[in-house]
């Protein structure tokens, strides 16, 4: 896992409690020191029981606390534990969330480190619950989780599926990447596209030959879908426009799925209405087929000869609806190429209205579709191009949103440097 900026730097007390779905929170706990995050782990007596605190420490690389008395870490401003650990803290992580612990944090109970620390704690907190299915449904539960709610507490989850008793139900803790989303949204919200709205498109289009066969192309949906995150992460509010594909949808995220270009087309002139920035990452499909067979079309051994016709134009439409409103702010094209990159991409620039296009060569190495990395050039309506080396889809997708922040300020991409 490569570092994430939203999470970099960031000072994370990762609250753990006695429930069997603590073995996940080791491996989020890995996740989040990997990304960059300082991982503090405060453990209840009950929480010990199922994981030892060795193995956080080990992960973490830094004191696992376990007791009300613990003496404080290093870079904490207080030589008093539960305080130094809460007002240091970015965030408040409790994972798993037993029902014990969630009425401990309704009624201020400070009977633990964990429970005190919650109570001094000055960041967001964000709670993942677990716990079997009857707990979680009990009244008293739902009464304690609805009263957190309204004070601000954030939840993820909890999830459905079988327990650890072999009921199925409602309780189950959210898988470690998952919750790994949560903590992102929560820490995002006050990034620097905090109050903006942005529309993202991801992913092939489909258009229907027969009722069994269709035209399309081999997009993944990886680099629109990393566009998404990257926006969340930054505080927008994003709506993911995404053609057929497998990939989870961001935590924040408010999805729509479609499947042909006029589906892309209409969900997008939808959706884009006064948003500050739309990035047209999907790989849409240039032609259709004139007629859609109604039944399926049989082998035969005479070659076959189908008739296409173009699909919309999404960005032109865009493009033009933007003349009267003004909206998107920031307009942001891709275009995959085989061949001269630069002057295909200039000309699309200028065509479609766009305030940036991101191009790349589809016949590069490691770079394009159904890969995790891509090596693209920035261009951007003075005629700058700028080409960066091979990295991760998300790492381009950073790149991508620095030059949009420099956008919607008002400034060029000099400034932004």
């Amino acid at each position: 896992m490569e570092p994430i900026p939203v999470l970099t730097g960031k000072r994370i007390v990762l609250g753990v409690t006695g429930g069997i779905a603590a073995y996940k929170v080791a491996t989020l706990a890995s996740h989040l020191t990997q990304a960059g995050a300082v991982v503090d782990v405060v453990m209840t007596q009950a929480g010990q029981r199922f994981v030892a605190p060795l193995t956080f420490h080990a992960l973490t690389g830094r004191p696992v606390y376990t007791d009300l008395w613990s003496a404080p870490g290093e870079g904490l401003p207080t030589h008093i534990a539960h305080v130094g650990l809460a007002h240091a803290a970015d965030l408040m992580l409790i994972a798993p969330a037993t029902a014990n612990t969630l009425a401990k944090l309704v009624t201020g109970l400070a009977d633990n480190l964990l429970s005190t620390l919650a109570l001094a704690a000055r960041c967001p907190v964000l709670v993942a619950p677990a716990m079997d299915v009857g707990m979680w449904a009990n009244p008293a539960t739902q009464s304690n989780a609805a009263t957190l709610r309204t004070r601000g507490v954030h939840f993820a989850g909890p999830a459905r599926g079988r327990m650890a008793s072999g009921l199925e139900g409602e309780g189950r803790l959210v898988e470690p990447e998952e919750l790994l989303g949560h903590v992102r949204w929560v820490l995002g919200r006050r990034g620097d596209l905090a109050g903006r709205r942005a529309v993202v498109t991801a992913g092939p289009t489909r258009e229907p030959v027969d009722p069994v066969r269709f035209l399309s192309n081999p997009s993944s949906g990886r680099q629109g879908f990393a566009l998404a995150q990257a926006a969340l992460d930054r505080g927008a509010k994003v709506t993911l426009v995404t053609g057929p594909t497998h990939l989870a949808t961001p935590v924040g995220a408010q999805r729509v799925d479609v499947t042909t270009a006029q589906d892309m087309l209409e969900a997008v002139l939808s959706a884009v209405e006064g948003v500050d920035v739309l990035l047209m990452a999907a790989a849409v499909g240039d032609y259709r087929p004139t007629k859609m067979e109604a039944q399926k079309m049989k082998k035969t051994a005479a070659d076959l000869t189908m008739h296409l016709t173009p699909t919309p134009d999404i960005l032109s439409a865009v493009a033009q609806a933007r003349g009267p409103t003004g909206y998107p702010r920031a307009l942001v094209g891709f275009a995959a190429e085989s061949e001269n990159l630069l002057e295909n991409a200039r000309t699309k620039l200028a065509a479609k209205r766009l305030d940036l296009i991101v191009a790349n060569d589809i016949t590069a190495p490691d770079a394009g579709f159904a890969v995790g990395t891509n090596r693209v050039t920035l261009v951007d309506t003075d005629g700058n191009a700028e080409q960066l080396p091979l990295m991760s889809k998300a790492a381009v997708a950073e790149a991508v949103l620095d030059r949009i922040d420099c956008i919607l300020r008002g400034g060029t991409e000099r400034d932004h440097a």
